[in-house]
C-alpha cells in the first residue's frame, strides 16, 4: 500500500476538538462512551449533516441503536446536548443537535476551578500573613487580633501585601501595634493606595512634607543621616 496515499488520506477533514474539552470533559461528568458520541455529531455536522440518526451514529462505534439513543437522551436529560430547530424560507422545520451546552458547562467548570484555585491561593496568603504577625510579635496572636486581620482582609478588603507592609511600616517605626497598623492601613485606603510601591511613594512624601515643615535642630547628632525616617502614622489628619 502506498504509506504517501494513506497519510493524505487520513489528514482529510480532520474533526476538531476543543483541547480543553478534551482535558476537563470527565470533570464535567461525561463519560468515554458519551464523549466519542459527541464527537461523532461534531463530525456529521462538519460534514453538513446537523442531525445524524441514531442508527448512523451507531453504525460508527461499538453500540447497537438502542444503546446510542439511551446515550443521546441521557445528555440531552444531563444537560450536555440540545435539539434544536432550523426553519427554511418556505417554512420547513429541520432540527439539529447542539453542543453549546456542553461548551457552556465547560465553561462554568473552568470558572469554578479558577475560583477554587484563587480560593486556596487566598487561603494560603492569609495564612502566610498570620504567621508572619507571630514572627514580628514573638508571640501567638490573641484572638481578638486574629479578628483583626481576618476584618482587614475580609471587611475592609485590604490586600495582603499591603497588610504585610503596614507591619514592616510599623516595625521600622518602632510602632509595633495593632492600632498603628490600623492606622496606616486607613491612610493607605483612603489615598487609593493600591500597590506597595504606591505605599512606599506615598510615605516617602509624606515624610518629605513634614521634613520640611520643621526647623532642624541643632545638635552633635544632627549630621547623622537616618536611613529609615520615622514618621507617626496615628498624627495624620
Amino acid at each position: 500500500m502506498n504509506s504517501k496515499w494513506m497519510l493524505d488520506l487520513m489528514s482529510r477533514n480532520p474533526v476538531t476538538v476543543p483541547a480543553l474539552l478534551m482535558e476537563h470533559y470527565a470533570g464535567i461528568g461525561i463519560t468515554e462512551e458519551e464523549m466519542m458520541l459527541m464527537l461523532h455529531i461534531r463530525k456529521y455536522a462538519q460534514e453538513g449533516e446537523p442531525f445524524p440518526t441514531p442508527d448512523a451514529l451507531s453504525s460508527k462505534m461499538t453500540t447497537d441503536m438502542s444503546r446510542t439513543a439511551g446515550i443521546l437522551r441521557d445528555l440531552v436529560k444531563k444537560g450536555f446536548l440540545m435539539i434544536g430547530e432550523n426553519q427554511d424560507q418556505h417554512g420547513r422545520i429541520s432540527e439539529f443537535y447542539s453542543l453549546e451546552p456542553l461548551y457552556s458547562k465547560l465553561a462554568d467548570h473552568l470558572e469554578a476551578e479558577q475560583h477554587e484555585k484563587r480560593e486556596h491561593s487566598a487561603r494560603e496568603e492569609e495564612g502566610r500573613i498570620f504567621k508572619r504577625f507571630e514572627e514580628e510579635f514573638s508571640r501567638p496572636l490573641s484572638p481578638m487580633e486574629i479578628e483583626m486581620i481576618s476584618m482587614w482582609i475580609d471587611e475592609d478588603y485590604h490586600d495582603p501585601v499591603l497588610i504585610e507592609a503596614a507591619l514592616r511600616e510599623s516595625v521600622v517605626s518602632g510602632k509595633l501595634n495593632f492600632r498603628y497598623i490600623d492606622r496606616i492601613l486607613f491612610e493607605w485606603k483612603k489615598n487609593n493606595i493600591r500597590t506597595v510601591a504606591e505605599a512606599r511613594e506615598y510615605g516617602e512624601r509624606i515624610r518629605g512634607q513634614r521634613t520640611r515643615t520643621k526647623v532642624p535642630e541643632r545638635t552633635e547628632t544632627a549630621s547623622v543621616k537616618r536611613s529609615h525616617p520615622s514618621f507617626n502614622w496615628l498624627e495624620t489628619d
